[in-house]
């Protein structure tokens, strides 16, 4: 069992998968129209709801931004890479997916599977190991964009990488200072974005097997950005550079 809080992700959660909420727990006091309507909606899908002290909500959350609101969850299912490649955009023409080696901040996974969805990636794949996991915090982070974007968990992410260029797929590795610049490439077919640690970046095999390296411009005195802030700047040049090229909307 997981918890997921936050009236966003609750809301979603609600109106995606009711089945996967056991129940919620609510912070007593007055309460806002949007945790109203979340409690209504509770009602209509039959999910118990228990009132707590405001103390007991952060001590579950441990002390996150709940915003008086719980939801206890059955543990995140995890898509499968055929769930992922089912997913194309209906808009493009193209299979898009984002690939995360060696993201452990959860804060970081959450707004880079949101940056994902709203770039209309077919889906997002980390690796099991050395990698933060689909949480809680990591909903709350995307905005509830995890329940809704699929996340597959894989043993060996050198492979998915293989697997996917048989599939057609050109990869794409976010490289800070050896890549080319994303706004003067030419991008086309299906193409999978890799995007390494904010410390390390991509570990050394996974960055050899990269059919690009590319980067963004930057004109300041730092010399870096944060990893999702990267990831959407990149993804969008990608879509739209197909949206010029097909007509897509």
């Amino acid at each position: 069992m997981e918890i997921i809080y936050g009236i966003n992700p609750l809301a979603e959660a609600l109106r995606l998968e009711p089945c996967r909420l056991v129940s919620l727990a609510v912070a007593g006091g007055k309460m806002k129209e949007a945790l109203h309507a979340i409690l209504n909606l509770a009602a209509a899908k039959r999910i118990p709801v228990e009132f707590k002290e405001k103390r007991e909500i952060d001590k579950l959350t441990g002390y996150g931004v709940h915003q008086g609101v719980v939801g206890f969850y059955r543990s995140f299912d995890y898509a499968d890479l055929d769930q992922i490649m089912e997913r194309r955009h209906p808009g493009f023409l193209y299979h898009l997916v984002l690939l995360l080696d060696g993201i452990t901040d959860p804060q970081n996974l959450g707004a880079l599977i949101r940056t994902a969805h709203c770039h209309g990636a077919n889906g997002v794949i980390i690796p099991e190991h050395r990698s933060a996991g689909v949480t809680a915090a990591v909903i709350k982070a995307s905005a509830g964009a995890a329940l809704l974007t699929p996340v597959a968990r894989v043993a060996n992410l050198s492979r998915v990488m293989e697997d996917l260029k048989k599939q057609g797929f050109w990869i794409y590795g976010a490289d800070t200072h050896a890549g080319q610049n994303i706004h003067g490439m030419t991008c086309q077919g299906h193409i999978g974005l890799v995007m390494g640690s904010e410390g390390r970046g991509m570990r050394p095999l996974i960055r050899k097997q990269c059919d690009f390296l590319v980067s963004v411009p930057m004109f300041g005195k730092v010399d870096s950005l944060n990893v999702a802030v990267a990831a959407g700047i990149i993804l969008n040049d990608i879509v739209r550079k197909w949206a010029n090229a097909e007509g897509v909307e």
